[in-house]
């Protein structure tokens, strides 16, 4: 069995202790099975289990780990969705949808509360510091980001430092504890924990382009909904930069507007360089995620890496 096999039922195992971690009370039992019937990318988990992998014995601990990291990033998904409005996730309404915004917080608190017993159970001081010190930089980089609604004046080193915070840092945290739980050497822990990071922010970077789609169909989700929002992310940043002054009033009249001509709004950004240089920006990332994934001596390891670099920018969702 080739070891990305070896992952990906290693992934199914995960996902069962996940799902297994159900209470007796009807509603909390209710939102859980509803949050985690759908599976989603598990990409953290993966990150964990590729990076701890130099060291199977070291077994079950794996495993807790890898679910540890998936329900933390599930807590903030649900959270995000309250913080957003966001009436779908994955394709599938959201919890704040089907209940109300106060379920959505309290289980996505309860699941954060669930992921913190089972690290103490884990048993590893180093793990517990790094998990909670990316606990608190994602709740960071959610309040930067309410501070970027609807801000013109936004630089690019701000949005980056979101993209790290809100989806690297999370990245980074899992290749750096499953490092720590298969007691790597510092030129690993280093190699594959800056891969991650980079890596985080090549998918973070992908998910606002993703944003701009023609078609929510493809992805599973709403379209044009930051812009709706009145988030600056990368496409509308590179576009306002690039605007003359009537191009900017055009694009400032979209932003944080309910019903926008998508269209136009496509037509414009886009006119104007905002996804050809989000792009690319993107592709800086990536060379940087593929320089550490190629430094790691691991061979198997690196290819693993290296895949998944490259797969967090084609996707499709």
């Amino acid at each position: 069995m080739t070891k990305h096999h070896s992952i990906q039922k290693e992934l199914t195992v995960v996902k069962s202790l996940i799902k297994n971690e159900i209470i007796e009370e009807k509603t909390i039992s209710d939102l859980y099975k509803y949050i985690f019937k759908s599976n989603g990318k598990q990409l953290r988990g993966r990150l964990s289990l590729v990076a701890s992998s130099i060291n199977r014995k070291k077994g079950k601990k794996r495993l807790k780990l890898a679910a540890i990291i998936e329900l933390l990033h599930t807590a903030t998904l649900v959270h995000d969705d309250v913080v957003d409005e966001s009436p779908t996730r994955r394709g599938e309404k959201s919890v704040n949808n089907i209940w109300s915004n106060s379920h959505g917080v309290l289980i996505g608190d309860y699941i954060y509360s669930k992921a913190f017993m089972l690290m103490v159970e884990l048993g590893n001081n180093k793990i517990l510091d790094e998990l909670s010190k990316a606990t608190n930089d994602i709740s960071k980089g959610e309040l930067i980001q309410l501070d970027a609604i609807s801000n013109k004046k936004i630089t690019l080193k701000d949005l980056e430092d979101i993209s790290y915070y809100k989806t690297g840092r999370l990245f980074e945290a899992a290749a750096k504890c499953g490092a720590i739980l298969a007691d790597a050497d510092s030129k690993y822990i280093k190699n594959i924990t800056n891969c991650s990071k980079n890596l985080g922010i090549v998918f973070q970077i992908k998910d606002d382009l993703l944003d701009y789609s023609e078609n929510s169909t493809v992805i599973g989700k709403p379209v044009f909904q930051d812009l709706k929002e009145g988030k600056v992310t990368y496409p509308f940043y590179f576009a306002y930069k690039n605007a003359d002054d009537l191009e900017k009033v055009k694009l400032e009249s979209f932003l944080g507007k309910k019903n926008i001509n998508q269209k136009s709004a496509f037509k414009l950004i886009k006119g104007l360089n905002g996804i050809k240089e989000t792009e690319m920006l993107a592709l800086k990332y990536i060379k940087d995620a593929s320089k550490s994934a190629n430094l790691i001596e691991d061979k198997n390891i690196s290819k693993e890496m290296i895949e998944l670099v490259n797969s967090a920018m084609y996707r499709k969702k």
